[in-house]
């Protein structure tokens, strides 16, 4: 049971009446079980109802006062935002005077003279915790940083507006805003949430006097269900134009999904529908709007059954690891120098499935890290081989993915599997891809700490592909930077992707850090970065991706080879 005492902490009661002795009654019914404050007349009670407006659980009101009255004080108290949630109960001797207050939003009477206090103080009791659990609901219902619908909330009325409007036609809508985390990570959590709330109250003026409904369910992912529109390119360019005007000086990208009203549409299988064609946008700047179509349907369809496939891949060893070579071409002729173990899936129903199509799917679902430990073992027990025939150790570069950094037993697995081979830890070298280090980079970073004291060395993967390449790079503890291959494609014909190239290659060297540059597929590349100060390149102008025993044939060619 709580003590008196406690309750007038929690809860505050303004009594508003002209008459002292009646201010008098109620003060002392209510003092020992409430916080009370006084008003004389109307307008002394609105001041205080808004300088308390976060506390204030309820309003005891006098309907007839001299100046402004109680009518007028539940006028404008209607009229308020923030003060229409507020209940009153109305103090009168009028009969005639309940109805106009109802209307105005009254939610209680108690009747002048004042006589049996315990029903007075139960009264105001009830009446409060009514308000607390109304307060509590509405908490649960909208999202608090948007006040969009929470989650839960939006799929109850998403099949209400289905049954209550069965003649109209509603799409479903999902948006997304491009590398969140990296966004939020270089520009702070304040920053994030403003740009959320930008887009909550676009949403909600897009919605404002429809039937639509919307929804934060996570996150930076919006729900929309709104009337069908032929076109949703002007809201998606509605939404990026308000938020490239309050963030100038960021590049924030929105993504688009939506699955079109048909015939006995469920609308929570319609969200997550549309919410797949977002994710087909992902990373499509020219394209960043996409229909729910039969084409990703199928891509569905597909991802379901690599993902119900995926142990049998595993056991039945459907999984092969490749290698692509690595040279040094600070030497001429260039030399082989380590290479990159890269994972393939033969299915025995489907064929080759690229791993464009099932690593990024594991990564989203978060299973990578079964296919990880696979590419390590199998990499690591190659790596042995090689050593025993030919009598040196060829370095190769192994993924870790965010899942696999959290991992509690990542260190000791690495460990037992160096051990276990006969290898040195400067045998497997680790790959972590630049986004990683967005996701809680404190915790990354001691991490990385703890595998280089071990003897790692790290390799930052598509150093460039994202917002926080300079940011991470200057606190990551790093020993090999990757550049990404999109820099490398166009440095032939593109003077932008030569002078960044320049500067990267500058940056690792004042680091003291050599350079790998992927996806070298033609001299003229070849001789520019080997021109800028490139130290290592892999790509297709010396070598695809190559099973084992075709690499075990290079090295033969390579190593074996007379001076």
């Amino acid at each position: 049971m709580i003590e008196s005492g406690q309750i007038k902490k929690l809860h505050r009661v303004l009594v508003a009446d002209d008459q002292e002795l009646n201010r008098d009654i109620l003060g002392m019914i209510l003092e020992d079980y409430y916080d009370v404050i006084y008003a004389e007349n109307g307008s002394q009670a609105l001041e205080l109802i808004s300088e308390n407006i976060d506390s204030l659980s309820i309003v005891m009101l006098d309907i007839f006062m001299p100046g402004m009255d109680g009518f007028e004080v539940l006028c404008r108290m209607k009229a308020d935002e923030d003060m229409k949630d507020i209940p009153v109960i109305v103090l009168t001797s009028e009969k005639s005077a309940e109805l106009k207050a109802l209307e105005l939003g009254a939610a209680a009477f108690i009747t002048k003279p004042f006589d049996i206090h315990e029903v007075i103080l139960a009264r105001v009791g009830r009446m409060i915790e009514l308000s607390d659990g109304k307060r509590l609901i509405s908490s649960a219902e909208r999202d608090r940083l948007t006040l969009l619908y929470s989650r839960n909330f939006f799929l109850e009325y998403a099949g209400r507006l289905f049954e209550s409007f069965p003649g109209k036609h509603f799409d479903a809508v999902a948006i997304n805003i491009e590398q969140f985390h990296s966004i939020n990570a270089i520009n702070g959590r304040d920053f994030g949430d403003r740009m959320l709330r930008v887009i909550g109250d676009e949403v909600n003026a897009f919605l404002s006097g429809t039937e639509g409904i919307a929804s934060r369910p996570e996150a930076d992912r919006f729900h929309i269900l709104c009337e069908s529109l032929d076109d949703y390119r002007p809201l998606l360019d509605r939404l990026q134009k308000k938020v490239d005007s309050v963030s100038p000086n960021v590049s924030i990208r929105l993504r688009m999904g939506v699955r079109k009203w048909d015939e006995g549409a469920n609308p929570v299988l319609m969200l997550d529908q549309a919410h797949a064609a977002c994710n087909m946008a992902r990373g499509s700047f020219n394209k960043p709007l996409r229909i729910y179509d039969e084409s990703i349907r199928q891509k569905e369809t597909l991802d379901q059954r690599m993902i119900n496939d995926l142990r049998a891949a595993i056991e039945e060893r459907q999984l092969t690891v490749y290698y692509q070579p690595k040279y040094d071409i600070r030497v001429d002729p260039p030399r082989l120098s380590s290479a990159e173990a890269l994972i393939r899936w033969r299915h025995p129903e489907l064929g080759m499935i690229s791993p464009g199509s099932f690593v990024p799917l594991f990564e989203s679902k978060g299973l990578i890290s079964a296919i990880d430990d696979f590419v390590w073992r199998e990499a690591a027990a190659q790596i042995s081989k090689w050593k025993e025939r030919f009598g040196v150790a060829l370095p190769v570069s192994v993924n870790l993915s965010r899942v696999d950094m959290f991992d509690s037993t990542l260190i000791g697995t690495l460990v037992g599997l160096v051990t276990e081979n006969g290898l040195d830890f400067k045998d497997i070298k680790l790959e972590i891809t630049e986004s990683a280090y967005t996701n809680n980079a404190k915790k990354l970073l001691n991490i990385v700490d703890r595998l280089r004291d071990t003897g790692f060395e790290i390799e930052m993967d598509d150093f460039g592909s994202g917002y926080s390449s300079l940011n991470m790079l200057s606190a990551m503890p790093i020993d090999v930077l990757k550049m990404d291959m999109r820099f490398i494609r166009d440095i032939e014909t593109n003077e932008t992707d030569r002078m960044m190239v320049t500067l990267i290659l500058d940056i690792a060297k004042y680091l003291d850090v050599p350079v790998v540059a992927e996806g070298v597929e033609t001299q003229g590349q070849l001789d520019m970065l080997r021109g800028a100060g490139c130290d290592l390149v892999q790509g297709y102008y010396f070598s695809r991706p190559l099973p084992p025993d075709e690499f075990e044939k290079l090295m033969e060619k390579e190593l074996c080879a007379p001076a």
